[in-house]
This record gives C-alpha cells, sequence and structure tokens, in this order.
C-alpha cells in the first residue's frame, strides 16, 4: 500500500492528471540517495500514433518526426480552411454588414444572387497558401515547444503555452496585435480542450479501453473531440474575430474605435456560422494530422520525467 502522505503528494503534484496513473504491475525504482520508493509514471496519450518501437518510422522529436508533423499541419489547415471558403464568406459578409445580410441563409442566398457560384469560391488560392503556411507553423511548432518543456510544466499548462508560443511564433510580423486576440485563445483552446475531451472520452463515453480500440475508430473519437473542441474555440474568439472582420474593411480603425462601436451585442453577430465551420474545420483538421500521423507510423511522446525538487519533496514526506 502506498504510504498516505506519499498518495496525497501525487495527488496534489503540478503533474497530477486524468492522463497520468499508477497502475499494478508498473516497475518500481529505489532513489537509494533519496530514500524513497517511487513510481513510473505512465501517460495515457491522445494522438492516433504508434507507440510500438518497432513500428515507427523515426525518432520522437528528430528532425523528420517534425517535418512529418508540418506536413501534417499543410494538409490539415490548407485544405479545410479552402473548403470553407463559402462559409467564412457568409459569415465575414454578416458581421460587416448585418442589415444586408441577415442570417446565414439570407447571406447564401443573395450572395449566389449578385455574384454566382463563383462568388462563393472568392479568395480561395490565398486562403490556401495561407492557411498551409499557417498549419505548417502551428502544428509544427507545437509538437516542438511540446517535447522542449514536457518535462518542465503541468499537463494543462504545457499544452496551453506549447498552443500560444506556436501561434506566436506563426504571426511574429508587426500590426497583427488584433488577430492576436482572435487567434491565441483560439489555438490555446484548439490544442488543450481537444487533448482533454479525448481523455473524458476514452474515460466516459467508449466502452472499451483505448489500447483495444482499431486506428479508425481512434480516429472517429478523434473527429469528435475536435468537433467539441472547434464549438468552444468558435465563442471564445468570435468577439475578436468580428472586430478583425470589420478591420478587413474599414482600414483606417483601430481595434478600440471597432469594439466601441459594435457594442456588447454587436460582436457576437455570426456566431451560429462560426460555430458550424470552426467546429467542421477543427473536427477535420484533427481528422487529417492524425490520420497524417498513423500513415507515417510517427511515435507518440514519452512520459514525463518526475522532477528532481519532486523527488526530494516526495522523500522528506517519507520522513
Amino acid at each position: 500500500m502506498y504510504p498516505s502522505t506519499l498518495t496525497h503528494l501525487s495527488r496534489t503534484n503540478p503533474f497530477h492528471s486524468p492522463i497520468i496513473s499508477f497502475q499494478q504491475g508498473d516497475e518500481w525504482k529505489q532513489t537509494p540517495h533519496l530514500k524513497a520508493v517511487t513510481p513510473k509514471p505512465t501517460r495515457e496519450l491522445v494522438a492516433a500514433s504508434f507507440n510500438d518501437d518497432t513500428s515507427v518510422s523515426c525518432e520522437y522529436g528528430s528532425n523528420k518526426y517534425y517535418a512529418l508533423c508540418g506536413f501534417g499541419g499543410i494538409l490539415s489547415c490548407g485544405l479545410t480552411h479552402t473548403a470553407v471558403v463559402p462559409l467564412d464568406l457568409v459569415k465575414c459578409r454578416i458581421q460587416v454588414d448585418p442589415d444586408k445580410y441577415k442570417s446565414i441563409f439570407n447571406g447564401f442566398s443573395v450572395t449566389l444572387r449578385e455574384d454566382g457560384f463563383r462568388g462563393l469560391g472568392r479568395g480561395w488560392a490565398p486562403t490556401f497558401i495561407g492557411y498551409s503556411m499557417q498549419g505548417l507553423c502551428k502544428f509544427g511548432f507545437y509538437e516542438l515547444f511540446k517535447a522542449l518543456y514536457n518535462d518542465m510544466l503541468g499537463e494543462v499548462t504545457l499544452r496551453l503555452g506549447a498552443a500560444a508560443l506556436a501561434l506566436a511564433a506563426n504571426c511574429s510580423a508587426s500590426g497583427v496585435y488584433p488577430l492576436w486576440l482572435r487567434q491565441i485563445p483560439y489555438t490555446m483552446m484548439k490544442f488543450a480542450c481537444f487533448e482533454r475531451t479525448v481523455e473524458t472520452l476514452y474515460k466516459y463515453v467508449v466502452p472499451k479501453p483505448r489500447s483495444e480500440c482499431t486506428k479508425p475508430e481512434q480516429l472517429v473519437v478523434t473527429f469528435v473531440a475536435g468537433y467539441i473542441a472547434g464549438v468552444f474555440c468558435a465563442v471564445v474568439s468570435h468577439p475578436a474575430d468580428s472586430v478583425v472582420s470589420v478591420l478587413n474593411k474599414e482600414k483606417g480603425s483601430s481595434a478600440a474605435q471597432v469594439l466601441k462601436r459594435l457594442g456588447p451585442k454587436g460582436v457576437w453577430k455570426g456566431l451560429f456560422a462560426r460555430i458550424i465551420m470552426i467546429g467542421t474545420l477543427t473536427a477535420l483538421q484533427w481528422f487529417i494530422y492524425d490520420s497524417v500521423k498513423v500513415y507515417f507510423r510517427l511515435p507518440r511522446p514519452p512520459p514525463p520525467e518526475m522532477p528532481e525538487s519532486l523527488k526530494k519533496k516526495l522523500a522528506l514526506a517519507t520522513h
């Protein structure tokens, strides 16, 4: 049996989360100098990738690993954002001119009547190029920062921090501060909420352990978790998205001026259309990204090491 103090500390330390578990049959390691017995933590990982060392195509954290993750990001963001250009076009028009485009269905009707079907695809080429580059940086840097700070931060802090750094590195040009107000909370929610949702689905919804699920079954869970995360992404970033949409039309205005003019009610215009768009986008992006990982047989991240400072605290608690 675990000593009560050791159990308490293991549950309250910064690394405690539902994805770290101590199981019977795990190896136990004696730390001679600290005179404490510490278990090796194991971690359930969310990506539908491989964990058998004999089946992986490259080493975790290698240049090839990050390159393939970046390639997965290109496909996941470039293809999906291009596919929803018509919906994004109508959503932006609702935000900019709500008197003319009264709803998502009315917006499609007015656009088709005035511009035809070609009008719905306006801007698809720059959208594909721009979001492909964003996907390369966002997913690539996320994997890089997550690996870099894996043993230094708690799980939730790690995910939020890695996501924020990835987006900031991707949008580092001047004049993009209003864009940061939308993209940084959106990206933090996209990664952290997705991974937590996957864990919750496997714990409470999926009728069998994740290790017994086939790769297609795991990808279905990925899609569902992605859509749920996308809904939260849309809600937390929509006010800033409304401001950015108006700024794109009114080049001389400032974010503060637009926000004041829109008011508390105006910043939520077009939310329903954006929830549909972002939910679908996020679900498809995670599905494509994890599919790329499965296809190229990418490894899962290793479990985190327990920091020396925490080992010392555990050792002192047993005295």
